[in-house]
């Protein structure tokens, strides 16, 4: 499993034209699931990004978890992040989960960081969304599980 980590001010989902999700102060975690990822890696997954230590404090220093600071988060399925670009000009994604497992490792994965306390927004799997952010930072983080 890979996870891009944004710290935001604020996102959103949009699906259709419709604002499907939104979270304020918080961080957007873009999740891509390889076929060799489970239930334990969602769940070892979603206690890490609730325990990192991203936020900052009243010094400006990364000392706060998300639950110190009331930050929220919105996990966006994007398969494109498992994608083989070492050959070629077009990407593969044979490295990619397929649907039937990625769906319910990223339904694990939030049920997972609810399961600490966190707020959590979702795009919906599969869908076209159009997601936007608001750059705290901007403070990005590759976590590969």
């Amino acid at each position: 499993m890979r996870i891009v980590l944004q710290r935001v001010d604020r996102a959103a989902v949009r699906i259709d034209e419709e604002e499907t999700a939104r979270i304020s102060h918080g961080a957007v975690a873009l999740v891509g699931v390889e076929p060799g990822d489970g239930r334990s890696t969602a769940q070892r997954a979603a206690r890490r990004l609730a325990e990192l230590r991203i936020f900052p404090d009243q010094e400006g220093k990364m000392n706060l978890d998300a639950a110190s600071c009331g930050a929220e988060f919105l996990v966006v399925s994007q398969f494109t992040l498992v994608a083989d670009l070492s050959r070629g000009r077009r990407p593969s994604f044979a490295t990619a989960a397929g649907p039937e497992l990625a769906q319910p490792l990223i339904d694990e994965l939030v049920a997972a960081l609810r399961a600490t306390g966190a707020t959590v927004a979702t795009g919906e799997f599969g869908a076209h969304m159009e997601v936007s952010l608001v750059n705290d930072g901007p403070v990005t983080f590759v976590l590969d599980f």
